[in-house]
């Protein structure tokens, strides 16, 4: 089976995050970037499959330069290969600008299964399976806690409110995990060697017959207009019961709008 898994970096959510004062877009110049959580455990997920099935695994990444290394750390892990979609004009594409970029990749590699990260921890949109299905003509079977592949059948159980789906397609599909389908796998010294070797192609937009105008800030469909940094957080308000807590907790329970 041919795989690929879809892998971003982002800055490391456990550290300060900003956005650039120029053009609104995140400053990973400045972050701490690592590779997005939750596509690590869609990468042992396709490594799970491949290990029971037989096949071969492929990252796809769109991003800046500094992404190769998030590139050969997902390498490590065991894929085999990786491409890397890298153009100066990709920067500021909007969620659809991305879609349009990755499913012409995506059409390029000929997947039976394309596995992703159910969000990405920049963005949390949750909406890039679902448009490279549109595009590819696909099925999505998204949110998945468990992945079952039987020959070209594949069937998902995906958590809800109201208790748990069963969903079943066939390939070619896309599959997004959340992160209790699995336990990824620590990357060993002989994968972290061998990911530097492992062949990395890299695309750019007129490799894949995009122009320019089509993405980034030119083709947005939206854009961030104004941002400010969350308030500092501020300390509580002690009530002392001398007779009247329960009043005073009511007074202050109305204030905050909360009854």
């Amino acid at each position: 089976m041919n795989i690929v898994v879809l892998v971003k970096q982002v800055p490391d959510s456990g550290a300060e995050r900003n956005l650039r004062s120029d053009d609104k877009t995140v400053d990973r110049a400045s972050a701490s970037n690592v590779i997005n959580e939750m596509d690590e455990y869609a990468i042992e997920e396709a490594l799970k499959i491949k290990e029971a099935h037989g096949g071969e695994v492929t990252v796809l990444t769109m991003g800046p330069v500094s992404a190769t290394e998030s590139i050969r750390k997902a390498l490590s892990m065991g894929p085999d290969k990786a491409v890397h979609v890298q153009d100066d004009a990709l920067h500021g594409s909007c969620a659809l600008g991305t879609s349009k970029v990755l499913a012409a990749a995506l059409g390029t590699l000929g997947a039976d299964l394309v596995i992703s990260g159910a969000e990405s921890t920049d963005g949390r949109v949750q909406v890039m399976p679902q448009m490279l299905a549109e595009r590819l003509g696909i099925a999505a079977l998204t949110g998945a806690r468990k992945l079952t592949v039987d020959g070209s059948s594949l069937t998902v159980e995906r958590q809800t409110e109201d208790g748990v789906e069963v969903v079943t397609a066939s390939t070619p599909a896309i599959v997004s995990v959340w992160d209790t389908i699995n336990e990824p796998r620590y990357p060993s010294f002989k994968g972290i060697m061998q990911a530097k070797s492992k062949p990395l192609t890299v695309l750019s937009l007129a490799d894949l017959g995009i122009s320019a105008d089509e993405v980034g800030f030119a083709g947005a469909t939206t854009t961030v207009v104004d941002a400010n940094k969350r308030p500092p957080r501020q300390g509580g308000r002690r009530v002392e019961d001398s007779g009247e807590g329960g009043v005073a907790l009511v007074e202050f329970l109305a204030s905050e709008k909360f009854v």
